[in-house]
């Protein structure tokens, strides 16, 4: 067994064809397959079903996948330690960002992080929270932007910000008043639009309702901030939306009325996460510290004089 084989092995799993998971290792199809007949006579048990139309592991197949996974990840760590301790400002982090944030806050950290780490190449994923956290914990990411609370003691969290919700209206709305703040008691008994299931904004959206007295609207769910945005644009329903996700440089939309709330308006706490035993522990505090920087020097949606 070498490491090859596991690299093989998890591709299989990550692309459940074949040609796919070859082309992605770089290597032929007979080659792939051969190797892991190979690993499969080794360990002396089956991990594909043979005979089917797809790519099924066998329930060992499974358990083998998830332990090449873990060996392949600290084997990718180890040269990340010897990388780190020679050049800790260069090389590549990778980070995560749920969707409702990354379009919103990088605009405004790209520049200062690029000024901070000239030599450091940042790859952004954009997943759900869930996706980000088992990345984050299976080595697949370095570090992650996440809304508390993170409950993992096996990561690492550093509070960035507070960012406060805005109530988004048609233009007309009766709350539609640019002019004032906006009481969150003022939200009981009124629907909200709000995203599908699995996005953290829509829990959040859900625990201000909870806390006020408004309801999900229940017979629209969007996949996206934007499909909100246009939803609200086109006089169906309001929302909150996330500040950053209504100011500069997002261009305004004057079909749309933003309000402020007045303290303690709802909001949301992000933070920069990464696992405890990370040897970019002290890189990473930096980057957080420029992040955090950034969004302090960033101009907010104001109320219209």
């Amino acid at each position: 067994m070498n490491l090859r084989d596991l690299e093989y092995l998890v591709a299989l799993d990550e692309h459940r064809h074949f040609g796919r998971a070859a082309a992605a290792s770089y290597a032929s199809q007979p080659t792939l397959s051969t190797q892991i007949r190979k690993l499969e006579t080794e360990l002396g048990v089956d991990l594909i079903e043979r005979g089917s139309r797809q790519v099924l592991f066998t329930p060992v197949g499974d358990q083998v996948v998830a332990k090449a996974r873990t060996i392949l990840a600290e084997v990718a760590e180890i040269h990340r330690v010897a990388r780190f301790a020679s050049e800790p400002y260069s090389g590549t982090l990778r980070l995560g960002a749920f969707p409702t944030l990354a379009p919103y806050l990088l605009p405004h950290t790209t520049p200062q992080l690029h000024r901070a780490f000239p030599d450091l190449e940042i790859l952004l994923v954009e997943e759900k929270t869930d996706t980000l956290v088992s990345q984050l914990r299976s080595g697949r990411l370095d570090a992650a932007l996440l809304a508390l609370p993170v409950t993992d003691d096996a990561l690492h969290v550093e509070p960035l910000f507070r960012e406060n919700f805005v109530l988004a209206t048609p233009a007309g709305h009766p709350l539609a008043d640019p002019h004032s703040a906006l009481s969150s008691t003022k939200l009981a008994a009124e629907d909200l639009l709000l995203l599908t299931e699995g996005h953290c904004l829509r829990d959040q959206a859900l625990d201000v309702c909870t806390r006020t007295g408004a309801v999900a609207r229940p017979d629209f769910q969007a996949t996206s901030l934007e499909t909100l945005r246009l939803m609200v644009a086109s006089g169906v329903g309001m929302t909150l939306m996330p500040e950053l996700s209504v100011s500069p440089p997002v261009p305004s939309n004057p079909s749309i009325a933003l309000r402020p709330f007045t303290d303690p308006a709802p909001s949301r706490d992000i933070a920069m996460v990464w696992r405890r035993t990370s040897v970019q522990a002290d890189l990473l505090r930096e980057v957080a510290e420029v992040f955090r920087a950034a969004v302090a020097d960033t101009p907010l949606v104001q109320l219209t004089d």
